[in-house]
């Protein structure tokens, strides 16, 4: 694991994601590692041969929660980022936590730092965790950071 040359963060633009973020750019600049910013965009279903419903045009609206994303983590790069640090955005569409693992795989960091939301009860049984998929399958170390109270 050490030294940590890269380091993996997805982010999902929530608070508890943010503080995630900052203890990954606390980490990249401490051992001088590239930071990946990931954020995973939801595929919106649709019928097979219906692009458009009631005139909105899905494919073209995909493409554009991808791109003002991208956008997004260029904003969180500029004043999140410690300077110095060097930050790359990465953008997928899918299922978060298997869009983090693929990431994972593909980028080979040796560290992934994610936010858990602390869900409990019914609807952790219903929406699952995300962190806890990550945890479980990914092939580096994970560090989960609690959302604050």
């Amino acid at each position: 694991m050490l030294p940590i040359k890269k380091i993996l963060c997805p982010i999902d633009f929530s608070e508890p994601s943010y503080q995630a973020l900052d203890i990954a750019g606390e980490l990249a600049a401490h051992f001088g590692a590239r930071l990946v910013i990931l954020h995973v965009v939801a595929e919106i279903p649709y019928l097979s041969g219906s692009t458009t419903i009631t005139g909105l045009d899905i494919p073209k609206y995909q493409k554009q929660l991808e791109e003002i994303s991208f956008q997004k983590i260029s904003e969180i790069i500029d004043n999140r980022i410690p300077k110095g640090v060097e930050a790359h955005p990465v953008i997928t569409v899918g299922k978060a936590a298997d869009e983090i693992i693929s990431v994972s795989d593909e980028q080979k960091p040796e560290i992934v730092v994610i936010a858990t939301h602390g869900e409990t009860g019914v609807r952790h049984l219903v929406f699952g965790s995300v962190a806890e998929k990550v945890v479980r399958h990914v092939r580096v170390p994970v560090l989960t950071v609690r959302a604050k109270e």
